[in-house]
C-alpha cells in the first residue's frame, strides 16, 4: 500500500511539472546495441507514415543511442550489491526504441555536459537532463517531464544551514563541470568559490577529503551522493528549480510529432513514475 501510494504522490507531482517550461532560474564506454520487444502496456497512436518519419528523424543510423552519466537517478544508478541499473533517461530511452521499433544502444559518459556534446555532433540521439535556456540554444527539447529541487550537500558540523550562507569568502562549492549550476552559481557568486569537477565520483572524494565545503546540484543526485557520505546532509530550502526533459539532437523537427506523444503518455499512463520510483529518485520540487 506504501509502494503504491508513493507511486501516486509522485505521478501528481511529475504531472505538475509537465506543465512548466524547461529552465533553470536561481530561487565512456557504451554498451551493445540491444533489440528490444515493443511494450504491450504502452502504445503510441500515430498513422504508419508518421511512425516511420519519426523513426528516420530520431534513430537515423537505425540505433537509438541514449546517453546516460551515473550517479544520477535522473540517467543511471547502479544498485551496489545486485548490479541492477536504473535510471529515468535510461527508461525513457529504452521505452522510446520499443516504440520507434529499433534497437537502444546507452553509451555512458562521465557526465552531462559530455552528454550535451555529444548530442550536438549527432553521436547521442537522446538523453534526459535540464532543458536550461542555455542548453535550448544547442539541442532540442520536450515538455519539461519533472521538477527537481536544486540545493547542497553539506558535511557533517558544517556552519551552512541555509544557501544564502554560502556566498563567504574562502568557502568552496563544487559543482560538475559544464553544468546548468557552474554556469547559475559562477554568476551569481561574488566570493565564495565555484569548482568545477570532472565527475560525481571524483566530488565524493573531494567532499570526503575536505577539498569541498558544500557540492550543489540538483536533489535527486545530492541524495544519491548522501549515501555514500555518512554524515553528510541536504540542505533543507532550494536556490532554484531544475525542469527536465527529453533531450534531441537539434534539426530532426520531423520527430517532434512523435516526441510530443511520448512525453505525454509516459506522464499519463504512470509510466514515468514507475521509472523515477524504481531509480530512487528524490528530490522532486514541492507545490508552492
Amino acid at each position: 500500500m506504501r509502494k503504491r501510494m508513493n507511486l501516486l504522490s509522485l505521478a501528481w507531482v511529475l504531472g505538475l511539472a509537465a506543465c512548466a517550461p524547461g529552465s533553470l532560474a536561481p530561487s565512456a564506454p557504451s554498451s551493445p546495441a540491444a533489440s528490444i520487444a515493443p511494450s504491450s502496456s504502452f502504445a503510441l497512436s500515430l498513422p504508419a507514415t508518421e511512425l516511420a518519419q519519426a523513426r528516420q528523424a530520431l534513430a537515423p543510423s537505425g540505433t537509438l543511442r541514449v546517453g546516460v552519466y551515473p550517479g544520477s537517478p535522473t540517467s543511471l544508478v547502479i544498485h551496489p550489491h545486485t548490479g541492477e541499473r536504473a535510471g529515468v533517461a535510461l527508461a525513457l530511452g529504452q521505452l522510446m526504441g520499443q516504440q520507434l521499433g529499433v534497437p537502444v544502444q546507452v553509451v555512458e559518459f562521465a557526465r552531462v555536459a559530455e552528454i550535451i556534446t555529444a548530442i550536438q555532433r549527432g553521436e547521442v540521439d537522446m538523453t534526459f537532463t535540464n532543458a536550461s535556456p542555455a542548453r535550448a540554444r544547442d539541442v532540442d527539447f520536450s515538455r519539461t517531464l519533472v521538477q527537481l529541487e536544486l540545493g547542497l550537500l553539506l558535511p557533517p558540523q558544517s556552519s551552512i544551514r541555509r544557501f544564502e550562507q554560502v556566498d563567504r569568502a574562502g568557502l568552496r562549492v563544487g559543482v560538475s563541470q559544464g553544468s546548468s549550476s557552474q554556469g547559475v552559481l559562477t554568476q551569481l557568486f561574488k566570493q565564495a568559490q565555484v569548482v568545477p569537477v570532472a565527475s560525481l565520483e571524483v566530488a565524493q572524494h573531494m567532499l570526503h577529503s575536505q577539498q569541498l565545503d558544500a557540492f550543489a546540484t540538483n536533489k535527486g543526485i545530492l541524495f544519491e551522493m548522501r549515501e555514500k557520505l555518512p554524515g553528510f546532509s541536504v540542505s533543507d530550502d532550494r536556490w532554484g528549480l531544475e525542469n527536465l526533459a527529453i533531450a534531441v539532437p537539434k534539426g530532426r523537427a520531423a520527430g517532434q510529432t512523435f516526441l510530443t506523444a511520448f512525453a505525454e503518455q509516459v506522464t499519463r499512463s504512470g509510466r514515468l513514475a514507475q521509472m523515477a520510483e524504481r531509480a530512487g529518485l528524490r528530490g522532486l520540487a514541492k507545490a508552492d
